[in-house]
């Protein structure tokens, strides 16, 4: 087996706080993205206070902790459907008004928190699907991760590859690679796509769309080499 940091080893057990988020991501970005995070990595308080004043109201502080602490970091937020920001946040009038922090990017859905618990400091996010707004995930921590790990895995380079799995692959799946612990989310864009689940092993990482025959995976690996042995384990029609 290839070596290199293995996501769900350290997700084993759960988010349980919003503390876990944080040192997540300074592991991830560190031996995953082989780039530490910095202090400008984060959003200044100029920025989120600014943000406060023209909603009206303060940002829940999970969602602001995130924005402090990787906010400026593209690779980790703006790759496939990015987190806005600060200066982009904005109230969609849904459900009695929903703070949207994250947009598909082409616009065609948006993840946000219901005003209704915008003071709870770690809220639940519900995401705009063709169902109309359903909920996504139940705390705006595991949202962070979630973005995290979808973020990275999209990035354009060679290390990232789809196809359709057929269900007698699943077996393998299951074998060579750890369930992330991570609850399923739905995908915005069809019910058939959903559940999210999310699988690891060392150095890979691979994001399945839905449990019925023919889902979609999303693989990617730290290196072209992990990549190729993903591609190896499970032999379906890869994109690339």
């Amino acid at each position: 087996m290839l070596d290199g940091p293995d996501v769900s080893t350290v997700l084993r057990g759960g988010v349980q706080t919003r503390f876990q988020v944080q040192d997540f991501v300074y592991w991830f970005a560190d031996a995953w993205m082989g780039c530490p995070l910095r202090s400008e990595d984060g959003c200044i308080e100029d920025e989120l206070a600014a943000a406060e004043a023209d909603l009206g109201f303060e940002l829940p502080t999970a969602l602001r902790e995130g924005f402090a602490l990787f906010g400026r970091r593209d690779d980790l937020t703006r790759q496939q459907d990015p987190l806005v920001r600060p200066t982009g946040l904005y109230v969609h009038d849904a459900l009695n008004g929903v703070l949207v922090f994250r947009r598909e990017n082409q616009d065609c859905a948006f993840w946000g928190i219901s005003l209704d618990e915008i003071e709870q400091e770690d809220p639940p996010v519900v995401v705009e699907s063709r169902e109309g707004w359903i909920p996504f995930l139940d705390r705006m921590s595991l949202a962070w991760v979630e973005l995290v790990l979808s973020e990275s895995l999209f990035s354009a380079d060679s290390c990232y590859d789809a196809c359709e799995l057929p269900d007698a692959l699943l077996p393998s799946l299951h074998a060579r690679y750890a369930r992330v612990d991570l609850p399923d989310h739905p995908v915005w864009a069809s019910k058939d796509d959903s559940p999210v689940r999310w699988y690891a092993a060392p150095g890979q990482l691979v994001r399945r769309d839905g449990l019925q025959d023919q889902s979609w995976i999303h693989a990617r690996g730290r290196t072209n080499a992990d990549l190729e042995a993903i591609r190896e384990d499970l032999p379906g029609p890869w994109i690339c």
